[in-house]
Formats: structure tokens, sequence, C-alpha cells
């Protein structure tokens, strides 16, 4: 018996087309026919996980780490609604990722029958998260509204994109279209530089003496060409989004030390003639909210036209990609600078003055992060939860020399680095991940564990453990009179929650202990568990970056 060619055959054929080979998500009765055709064509690995939660945030984290188009399939009305916040993650990191959900059947959408999952405005709730929406409102149109929907996530600035698809759409009869012969995803070239903005950008650089470079996510293509300019003599920061377009070891690359709260950094900047922001917010969660006194010629590269004075003024905006924008730059500028002799070697120095000052700020977690990246390999990836530790030396001292390796919450929401971390582990390289997270971030979404075992994924967590909310407790010291309330967690014995698993378990009670533990963790082949006690190793030191006044790190 022939099945007949249904728009759920197109999605999967589809997404084929469109080079996915992981998608994510959970089977439910709206999207049923979809997840069956994907099943029959037997070309798509289906993550199946825990919650639609979790599954937003890995293929938030599979897109990152892959570079790829990260896929996500949800149900109608609740289902839909889980992965809101996966999306707004996704949004917050210019993740290009489709999202397909059902929707119930065509007659009765929008008109409040209360049919099984039927919710109000479900299209408008998942627009006003994402890049765009849209549904499929005929089987006719379901090529059409599939390619608008990858073109919008892939097109710059890149985001998340929601697709819906009725019930009865999914299982309507369709011809097969022909142009699927041929069909290949649509990508627009990046943007060049105007000449004259290129003209304008060029001239001033050359009357520069201390020039910089501050680079974001947005210019996570631009490596080569950042590398360029630092041997020509820029010196370079980046966002903690930025992280790892040049390799933080280079010496001319403070990494994501880039000021807030670092007064030498700050100081330093009076003596930079010259900043280029390239593909960076400047977000106020890393300037003080605008305090931080950047240099004040400064010229931005953002693809985004938004971008122009969104945060900081530029003296030039040049509306372009960041990596053709500073190749150009590169080689109109190369043998014709004329640097202040002693530029290289001040930004060295301060390279070392400034991780030293901030590695003293940490108390006994203060060797964490040169002793973890000792035992991981030098190409894993390096997934992280919002936790004291990961605000502090985990997104500012553990080196990293890819941007792919760089996973986090942007948008700083717990409980996301264990699934955005389970995504990045299904990576075609098969990469190690190690995730650390806090106590508090595990236990909202500790569910997804079992996603790593079942997909046997090599993954070492690293749980900071210390009881509660810590950077919560240090907000409150320092902004309700040091009242600290609700901070406190009562949480499983993880050691137990190892052994439900069938994982193997370490716990870490002293500083000596933390680098053999985390070694015999990630050599480990598989899903292991890491519990760093911090009741037992001491309070980590406050940490409150938060706002204008944020304090300088140097402390009493």
């Amino acid at each position: 018996m022939n099945t007949p060619y249904t728009v759920s055959d197109l999605v999967a054929e589809f997404l084929d087309l469109c080079q996915v080979s992981t998608v994510f998500g959970i089977v439910s009765v709206h999207n049923i026919p979809m997840l069956d055709a994907i099943s029959r064509r037997n070309r798509v690995r289906f993550v199946m996980t825990r919650g639609e939660l979790g599954a937003g945030h890995m293929a938030d984290g599979y897109g990152r780490a892959t570079g790829k188009l990260g896929v996500l399939f949800t149900s109608t009305g609740p289902g839909a609604a889980n992965a809101v916040t996966g999306l707004l993650e996704a949004r917050f990191a210019g993740t290009p990722l489709l999202h397909i959900t059902g929707q119930t059947a065509t007659r009765f959408v929008d008109r409040g029958a209360g049919t099984v999952h039927d919710v109000a405005d479900q299209l408008g709730m998942l627009r006003s998260v994402g890049k765009s929406a849209y549904r499929i409102r005929t089987p006719e149109e379901a090529l059409g509204v599939l390619t608008r929907a990858v073109a919008d996530a892939l097109e710059a600035p890149t985001g998340p994109v929601s697709v819906e698809i009725p019930i009865d759409v999914q299982r309507a009869p369709l011809q097969r279209p022909e142009t699927l012969d041929t069909f290949t995803p649509p990508l627009s070239p990046p943007r060049p530089p105007a000449q004259a903005e290129l003209d304008a950008v060029v001239a001033r650089i050359l009357r520069a003496k201390r020039p910089m470079l501050w680079l974001g996510r947005g210019a996570a293509q631009a490596g080569p060409a950042a590398r360029r300019l630092l041997d020509l003599g820029f010196g370079m920061v980046t966002s903690w989004a930025g992280r790892g377009v040049v390799p933080e070891d280079h010496p001319m690359c403070l990494g994501s030390l880039n000021g807030n709260g670092l007064p030498m950094v700050e100081s330093f900047y009076e003596t930079v003639d010259l900043m280029i922001v390239a593909g960076s917010r400047l977000r106020g969660h890393e300037t003080g909210d605008g305090a931080l006194a950047l240099p004040r010629t400064r010229i931005q590269i953002d693809v985004d036209p938004l971008a122009n004075g969104r945060t900081y003024a530029a003296d030039t905006f040049v509306c372009a990609d960041a990596a053709l924008t500073l190749t150009a730059i590169a080689d109109r500028i190369e043998g014709k600078l004329a640097l202040d002799p002693g530029f290289g070697a001040e930004f060295r120095a301060l390279k070392q003055e400034t991780r030293a000052a901030f590695k003293a700020t940490l108390g006994p977690y203060g060797d964490f992060a040169q002793t973890l990246r000792d035992v991981m390999p030098k190409d894993a990836i390096w997934a992280r939860d919002i936790t004291i530790n990961n605000s502090t030396w985990g997104n500012k001292l553990l080196s990293l020399f890819e941007t792919r390796a760089n996973i986090y919450p942007i948008g700083a929401g717990i409980g996301q680095g264990l699934s955005l971390g389970i995504g990045a582990a299904l990576c075609p390289d098969k990469r190690k991940v190690v995730i650390m997270t806090g106590d508090g971030g595990f236990f909202l979404n500790m569910t997804e564990l079992w996603t790593a075992v079942q997909e046997d994924l090599d993954v070492t967590i690293l749980v900071m453990n210390d009881r509660g909310y810590g950077v919560i407790r240090h907000i409150q010291d320092a902004a309700a009179g040091g009242r600290r309330r609700f901070d406190n967690l009562l949480g499983p014995d993880l050691e137990k929650v190892a052994a439900l698993a069938g994982i193997p378990f370490w716990r870490v009670s002293s500083k000596e202990e933390f680098g053999p533990a985390a070694a015999a963790a990630i050599a480990t082949k598989g899903p292991t568990l890491v519990e760093v006690d911090m009741t037992a190793i001491g309070d980590h030191p406050p940490y409150y970056p938060y706002g204008p006044k944020a304090q300088p790190i140097a402390r009493a």
C-alpha cells in the first residue's frame, strides 16, 4: 500500500534538504504526523527530551556549537508555551533556530472553541519572543512558508523563527513540488561595507596610535581578520558572548575582562585613542548599564542598523558584516600604521596584571579556572549556567580558543546551562562537553540529565553546590540590607541522583580535590557528575556587578 505524500512528508524532506541532521522535542497529539514522516524518512535524528523547555535550549546549544540551524518540535498550546524560554534565549544569542509546532484543526483556529491544547493567539505569543512567526494555512503554501522561515532564521541578524502547522494541514495530501529536486537553503550573502564608509574608517584608524577592538558574538566569523589586526598591534577585548573569536592565549587579547568593575582596565581605556566595536551590543549587563567609560573615539560595525547608538554613541557607524569589514580594514592598513612603540608591551602587562588581580578576588576558587583548563581537552565545549562561579572565573578566566566552545545563557536565565550543554554534545564531531551549573540551576531542569543518559552523550556536569542561590544572597547583602530571604534550597542527594541515572559520581570537599576529580570525570566516556561542595570549601566572595554603582574588584 502506497502512503500518499503529505505536508508532513514535505516537512521531513525540507529539513533534509536544509542539511538538518538532528532535531529536538517531544512527540504529542498535534505533531505526530510530522514526527512519523521524519521517522519513516530516517534521515534526521530526533532527540526525545523530557520537556519542551529543555528541548528549546538543546536546539539552541546545538546551533551555537555547530554553527548550523537548530530545529525544535513542540506540540500546540502548553507545549509551545513551554518552549518560550528557549526561544527567548536563542533570540538573545542570535542563534538561527527553526521551531515547528502544531495547531488545532484549521476550522477551530482563533475561535476559542476549547479544543485540545487550544490557546488564544499562539502565533502572537511566538512572534513576541522570536524573530518572526508564521502559520501554514494551506498545503500549497507549505514550502513557501517554510522557506521564508528558514531565510528569516539564517539572515543576519540571525534568530529563532516559529512555524505553526494545523493538524489537518499536516495530514493533507500534496503533490510533491518538483522544485524540491533543485532546492537549496536560501542564504543571503553577507553585507559588505560601503566604500565611502570604509574610506572614512581607514583614515581614522591610520591616525590612531593606541587602537583596540571590542568584539561580540556578531563578529564570530571574524577571527582571521581580528587576528591580523592584533598582529598589526591592536589590543582586544570581547563581550562575554564574543569569547574565543581570537584564542584567549593570544598576548594582545584580554578576553572578556572588558572593564566593568576592573579599574585598571578602565584606566587603560583612558590612554586608548580609538576603539572599534564589532558585532557587540555593549550590553548594560557588562558595562554597568552604560557607566563603563570606554575610549572616547569609537567606530561601530554591525549588520543591524538598529545597533547604531542603541547603547553607546559611535563617531562612525558601518552597517555591514563584521568579518568582511575587518578583513577590508586589515587589507587597507597593513604596513601603514604608526603606533605608539610602547603600546604592545603595556597591553601585555595589563593582561597579566588584570588576570592576577581578578583571580585574587575569588578566595578559595582562585585556582579553579586554570585547574579545570589543565584537565579539559583544548577543543572541549565549555557550557555554563548562570551561577556565581560562571559569572566570575567561568566567564573571565578559563581560556577559550574558539567561539563555538563558548555556550552560556546570554539572557542570564538560571537553569538553562544543562540543556544548552546537552544540545552542544549532539555535535557531529562529538567533542567533550563540560557543563558547570549551580545547584539551583541544576535542580530547575534536572530531568534532562536522563536525556544525556538516553543519548549516551560525552558530558561532564559540574554542580557547584552552595545549598541555595548564591548570587541572590550577594545581591540581597548589597541591596536589601543583608536580609537574606528565600535563598535556601532543599535538594536531593546528588550522589543518589547519579546512582539513579546510572552514571559515575565524584564529590569534591576541598579545593585540592577539584583537579583530580574533574580530571577523572572528564577522562570517563559518557555522562558523569561531579558535585563541588561549596559549603565545605568555603563561601565564594561577593560578586555584585549589576547596575551603574558596581564596585571595583579590589576589596579589603
